[in-house]
């Protein structure tokens, strides 16, 4: 269908016993689908049957990229693993060290926590293959550097991240209590989706912008739905993207849109990506050097305005009491009260709200 290749699901030596259901799912306010949680863990075939399928899928799809996942627990499993994904026919090894859903001792993302361990599986497996190898990050820490530098000196070719973070999400209890039926069980889990694209930016953005992984391969994932979302990724250092999530919502049909998305605007811009990534990456700074002087009205477009009111409330209840109604329902700033901050525009549901152009010095109060 046009994609460049497939990253297969962990493989690994254990035994898989998955649960029945194992996703859930987060709403937006209007019931549509938001995001996932699953407790989902690696893929319950047999070694011999996933290694066939990595066979034929490079008899039929030659030209395409097999990117094999694996999981060990111990270094012996971390390389015979991999040395038979490499014999089956895969372009490169991923490391699992980020799955939260693992119960076992020393996998998962209790790996990805401890740099050590890091280091040593990725060491055990580039020793034991020539093909490239990625070590696929957990989010569940502080800061994903300190692994990656890890999984650097143990001579991994390139990051994997984000993978799923660690989280509850919606359970039903209110049904359930008014019918005084027996209580859900819930566990934690693993949340994808649209929810974790900020999280997983920022993750990207900080190892690619660390002079000590520079010269590091990022295959950055997490949330990406569109073309919008690719780019952004792409514009902040990732050389390659995966996608799951907005796969299982609406079908491998969606990288006709990624593919033509992003050609079309690099058309019309007349840019190719590197030239992007030089005009982006300096203007990602550092919170202290925000401009913190001026203030920047927003702009009210009356003909959009659907008189609802949502800015005054929003304004009046978590802003800064500085807009109010004329005798239509319609806003009225107060520049003395407005400081600026937005919330206004952010509320409005029919973009009758936007950034003036006007920018005022803040006035400097002397006690």
């Amino acid at each position: 269908m046009g994609w460049a290749g497939v990253s297969y699901k962990t493989i690994c030596l254990m035994d898989i016993h998955e649960a029945s259901p194992r996703f859930s799912m987060i709403k937006n306010s209007d019931g549509s689908f938001q995001s996932f949680k699953n407790i989902e863990q690696l893929s319950d075939r047999s070694l011999e049957e996933n290694l066939d399928t990595f066979r034929r899928l490079k008899e039929e799809f030659p030209n395409k990229f097999l990117l094999v996942s694996i999981m060990g627990r111990d270094d012996e499993e971390w390389a015979y693993l991999a040395k038979k994904s490499e014999e089956a026919g895969a372009d490169a090894i991923e490391l699992n060290f980020s799955c939260p859903n693992m119960m076992e001792e020393n996998t998962g993302s209790s790996v990805g926590q401890v740099p050590a361990l890091v280091e040593r599986f990725t060491r055990v497996v580039k020793n034991a293959v020539k093909i490239p190898v990625l070590a696929k990050l957990t989010p569940n820490v502080d800061s994903m550097v300190p692994a990656a530098l890890a999984a650097k000196r143990g001579g991994a070719d390139g990051i994997a991240a984000i993978n799923t973070i660690k989280s509850i999400t919606e359970f039903n209890i209110i049904d359930k209590l008014y019918e005084q039926k027996e209580l859900p069980k819930f566990a934690f889990g693993g949340l994808s989706g649209p929810a974790v694209k900020p999280i997983a930016l920022r993750f990207v953005v900080e190892m690619t912008q660390n002079e000590g992984l520079k010269d590091l391969h990022f295959s950055a994932m997490g949330g990406i739905e569109n073309y919008q979302d690719a780019l952004m990724f792409l514009a902040l250092g990732a050389g390659s993207i995966q996608i799951t999530t907005a796969v299982m919502q609406y079908g491998y049909r969606i990288i006709e849109d990624l593919t033509e998305g992003l050609s079309l605007f690099l058309g019309r811009l007349d840019m190719s990506l590197s030239e992007l990534k030089n005009k982006v990456f300096p203007q990602l700074v550092d919170i202290n050097e925000i401009e913190r002087d001026v203030i920047i009205y927003p702009k009210f477009i009356r003909e959009n305005c659907l008189h609802c009111g949502r800015c005054a409330i929003s304004c009046r209840d978590g802003g800064h009491q500085a807009i109010t109604f004329d005798e239509t329902r319609s806003p009225i700033l107060d520049p003395k009260r407005c400081v600026g901050c937005h919330l206004c525009l952010l509320v409005c549901p029919n973009d009758a709200i936007i950034s003036s152009e006007i920018k005022v010095k803040k006035a400097i109060n002397i006690h």
